[in-house]
C-alpha cells in the first residue's frame, strides 16, 4: 500500500509563485515611485498654483533690446524669402539671433515684405524678435512673468518644446505602473488593513460626487 503524497510541494509551489510576484510588485513600485518623485512633486505643487492662479499673480517684467545684422547675414536672409510667407530662419542667421538675443529662433518666422517676424514664447513669458529686410536692424521685446508662471507653463507643456513633452510622456507613464502596482500591493495586504478598500472607494466617491452635483 502507497502512502498518500504530501501537498507540501503543490504549497511550497504556490507560496514561491507569490513571493515571486511580490516581489516584483515591490520592485516596479520602486522604481517607477523613484522615477516620478521630482515630476509629482512638481505636478502636486503647480496643481494647487494653477488652480489658485487669480491669487497668486506674478509681475510681468518686459525688456527690450537691438542689435544690428551684418551684410553678409542680412544677404542670406533676403535669399531664404519663402513663397508662402511663412519659414525657419536660415541656420546662420538663428544662429545670429540666438546669440543676441535670449530666444529659441528655431521656430517658424513670419516674412512680410518689410521684416521678418519671429516669435519665441517660452514657459513662464513670451518673446517675439522683428528684422527690418532693408537695414538688418533687429529689436527684441522679451516678457518675463515669473518662476510660478515658468512652472504653470511646466505643468501644461505650453512652449515647452519636444524633450519636455517627451519627459512628460515617461513621467505619465512611470505613475501609470505606480498606481498600477500600488493597486496590487493594495489588494495584498488588504486581509490586513480592513480601511484599505474604504479609503479607495472614497478616493473614486469624492471626486465623482463633486463633479455630478458641482460641475454643470
Amino acid at each position: 500500500m502507497h502512502a498518500p503524497t504530501s501537498p507540501r510541494p503543490v504549497a511550497s509551489k504556490k507560496k514561491s509563485r507569490k513571493a515571486f510576484w511580490l516581489k516584483q510588485l515591490h520592485m516596479w513600485h520602486w522604481m517607477s515611485s523613484a522615477i516620478s518623485l521630482i515630476g509629482l512633486v512638481l505636478f502636486a505643487i503647480t496643481g494647487f498654483t494653477l488652480n489658485h492662479a487669480a491669487d497668486i499673480e506674478g509681475s510681468p517684467v518686459v525688456s527690450e533690446k537691438t542689435a544690428q545684422m551684418s551684410p553678409a547675414l542680412l544677404g542670406q536672409l533676403a535669399g531664404a524669402e519663402p513663397a508662402n510667407g511663412k519659414a525657419v530662419l536660415p541656420p546662420p542667421v538663428a544662429e545670429w539671433v540666438e546669440a543676441n538675443f535670449p530666444v529659441r529662433a528655431r521656430a517658424e518666422a513670419e516674412w512680410s515684405a518689410d521684416e521678418v517676424y519671429l516669435p519665441a514664447a517660452r514657459p513662464g513669458g513670451d518673446a517675439w524678435v522683428a528684422i527690418d529686410r532693408a537695414t538688418g536692424a533687429a529689436s527684441a521685446e522679451i516678457t518675463d512673468r515669473g518662476w510660478i508662471s515658468y512652472l504653470n507653463d511646466l505643468h501644461k507643456g505650453r512652449n515647452s518644446g519636444g524633450e519636455w513633452s517627451l519627459f512628460i510622456d515617461v513621467f505619465s507613464f512611470a505613475c501609470l505602473i505606480f498606481a498600477v502596482t500600488g493597486l496590487f500591493l493594495l489588494w495584498l495586504h488588504a486581509a490586513k488593513r480592513k480601511s484599505t478598500w474604504p479609503l479607495v472607494g472614497a478616493g473614486l466617491a469624492i471626486p465623482a460626487a463633486i463633479a455630478i452635483v458641482f460641475i454643470h
